[in-house]
């Protein structure tokens, strides 16, 4: 890639076996509408083992290769990496809006301005299970403030001094799913504001098989543990996840766990209120969403989001385990077989 002189603003593409969506994400983001030689792009190949880098290098953008670590850890490569005052973010499945960067980039308004984010337009409409996914998004991001306490990795951007204050992304989280979050509780905890603008929009391939998407899901719940596990005072939720959503995931669990004794009444009654308490949750926002559009085809969105609950309940057991029992009995162990600091002799005190 031609050096740019001086740029201001790094755009970083984390990409693994992104073949078919990344060259829609690159060529978006060199058609952004701002000052020439004032960009840079930045790709990520985090240890593909399709045709993405031969894809990457086809274009005038930068190409970092690493092996395969997660999308944390691909991210920090490129902020590391990156000569702009601001790094952009955004995913090798996304589509940025031409106006993308200069809609970011305008809401650094001072200088405790740490972070803006954006939000989601849509590369695959013609399919239902992305339309509903995409619609429940857009009616969430509809209520959030301006400033927020979230930020997605899909549309962020943040001042490279502030990444390097708070050490970038926490690579230990191995998946999409929880390391933004973290960055973005991690750099409020600094005495720093975040943005929300609904004005920069990246369109995206959102899931279109079920099965895929509540294995996604699982992973959420999982991560969650460890999210939580770090930052204790946010399970009350963030602006972009509500009391319901917090409370549907071990509702769901717990109605798991009473299953094989549902054939006692009072088990099978108090199975039956939570069933009934889970399937009510999903019912008010398909109707907002089909108030505001008009289409009765996001009914669908229901259902959906009750097997998501399931998934969620599954990946917070699968994280209990993982990260408050095993991870809790691995820091004990170390603990007690930490060796103890030498002991000083004490010396008498020469005689006067």
């Amino acid at each position: 890639m031609p050096e740019v002189e001086h740029p201001e603003i790094s755009i970083v593409i984390p990409a693994y076996n992104a073949s078919k969506t990344l060259p829609f994400a690159i060529e978006a983001c060199l058609q952004q509408e701002y000052p020439e030689g004032k960009v840079e792009i930045i790709v990520v190949d985090d240890g593909s083992s399709d045709n993405t880098g031969s894809i990457v290098q086809k274009y005038p953008v930068r190409y970092i290769y690493q092996h395969n670590r997660g999308p944390a850890s691909a991210r920090n490569t490129g902020w590391l990496a990156a000569d702009g005052r601001i790094v952009c973010f955004t995913d090798a499945d996304c589509v940025p809006a031409k106006n993308w960067v200069a809609q970011l980039v305008v809401e650094y308004a001072s200088d405790d301005i740490a972070g803006v984010g954006g939000t989601y337009d849509i590369a695959n409409a013609d399919n239902l299970l992305a339309g509903c996914v995409h619609e429940e998004i857009v009616q969430r991001h509809l209520k959030m403030p301006r400033y927020v306490d979230y930020l997605g990795s899909f549309n962020a951007s943040y001042r490279r001094r502030v990444l390097e204050e708070v050490g970038g992304f926490d690579e230990s989280y191995r998946m999409a799913s929880g390391e933004d979050n973290d960055l973005a509780y991690r750099v409020i905890e600094h005495g720093y504001k975040l943005v929300f603008t609904r004005e920069a929009k990246v369109a995206h391939y959102h899931p279109t098989k079920l099965w895929q998407y509540l294995t996604d899901q699982f992973w959420h719940g999982y991560w969650r543990i460890k999210l939580y596990r770090g930052h204790p005072r946010m399970m009350r939720g963030d602006v972009y996840g509500g009391l319901l959503d917090l409370i549907q995931p071990p509702l769901a669990l717990l109605i798991l766990v009473l299953l094989p004794l549902a054939h006692l009444t009072l088990v099978a009654y108090l199975v039956s209120v939570l069933m009934s308490a889970v399937v009510a949750m999903q019912i008010p926002r398909p109707v907002a969403i089909i108030r505001r559009t008009g289409r009765m085809r996001y009914v669908a969105l229901a259902p959906i989001t009750f097997l998501r609950a399931f998934a969620r309940g599954l990946g917070l057991a699968v994280g209990l385990v993982k990260f408050f029992i095993c991870e809790g009995l691995h820091d004990q162990k170390k603990k007690s077989f930490s060796p103890s600091p030498p002991a000083t002799s004490q010396k008498a005190a020469p005689p006067q």
